[in-house]
């Protein structure tokens, strides 16, 4: 097979600092909830939330999704820890990479519920704000499959092929020519599902506006195109994984949750977007209001006070 054009891939996803190694895989994750939070704080603030709202609920979400995440991908992929030859005790370690959407999702919900209760919040409308920056975390958070040289398809020698090397303790191995060993050009699935995770953030952001959609719904939406594209990317990989009858289990989990989303989706239609009343906003922005018109009513004196006085 001749490959004409190839995407590199790096050659090392660990880097070390002194006693304190860096990983490219948890950077991505965390440049992912950083955005996340950036873009929810916007959308949460525009219906009528606290900015602060949103980091208050992250702080129970995101270690309730990491360890959801990090629970489903055991299950899911048990043969590296329980198998032949596994190390039951790499479950723990989260820094290699292997973070579950599904149960990031469902646990980090049970997280944002918990948090929501606590400061009134409802949490579908909560995770209609929150739903687009989850596409966009999960998108940035590929980029650490990338650098770890995982997660691709099957052979292929398109011009978009990813060159994929042997991998082993957080960098390519190394030949006899001291140059990494290439195992081939794979389907770069990774890049597949950043791409679609981004235009369906695109996509559902739209459709917010466009139709002005509440309780749950814009979460239902997000589920649903992400388990869309999931579903056709999932059929691309070669990577090891359970299966049941032949097929993928995150294959069948795409269908399940995606026709689950899609019947929440339908089943809540025609129901206006809920309005976020908290007091304490509201009277925020009541006093920044005010503040602002008498501002621009004492403008005008200023302006007349600085102007030099005319000769008679």
């Amino acid at each position: 097979m001749t490959v004409l054009a190839a995407i590199p891939s790096p050659t090392q996803g660990v880097w070390e600092l002194g006693p304190l190694p860096i990983r490219a895989y948890a950077l991505a994750i965390i440049t992912g909830i950083v955005a996340a939070v950036w873009l929810t704080q916007r959308r949460w603030v525009a219906r009528g939330g606290a900015a602060e709202d949103v980091l208050d609920i992250a702080v129970w979400a995101v270690p309730f999704g990491i360890l959801g995440g990090r629970i489903y991908h055991v299950i899911s992929s048990p043969r590296p820890y329980f198998g032949e030859g596994g190390d039951p005790l790499r479950a723990f370690a989260i820094w290699e990479g292997g973070l579950g959407i599904w149960g990031a999702i469902a646990l980090g919900g049970v997280g944002a519920w918990i948090a929501c209760r606590r400061r009134g919040i409802p949490l579908p409308a909560f995770a209609d704000a929150v739903a687009p920056g989850l596409l966009v975390a999960q998108a940035i958070g590929r980029l650490g499959n990338w650098f770890n040289n995982e997660l691709y398809g099957g052979p292929t020698d398109l011009p978009w092929a990813l060159t994929i090397y042997e991998w082993s303790g957080g960098r390519a191995v190394t030949g006899a020519d001291g140059e990494p060993v290439v195992l081939g050009t794979f389907h770069p699935t990774f890049l597949y599902e950043l791409l679609w995770n981004l235009a369906a953030a695109a996509f559902v952001i739209w459709a917010d506006r466009r139709f002005r959609l509440g309780h749950g719904r814009v979460f239902a939406l997000y589920v649903a195109s992400y388990c869309l594209g999931r579903l056709w990317i999932e059929l691309l990989r070669t990577d090891p994984a359970e299966t049941f009858f032949g097929v993928r289990v995150n294959v069948f989990t795409a269908v399940i949750v995606g026709l689950l989303a899609v019947a929440y989706f339908v089943w809540q239609r025609g129901r206006p977007r809920e309005v976020i009343d908290r007091p304490d906003v509201a009277a925020e922005r009541s006093h920044e209001v005010t503040g602002r018109r008498a501002g621009a009513r004492r403008a005008p004196a200023r302006e007349h006070e600085d102007e030099p006085p005319t000769a008679s």
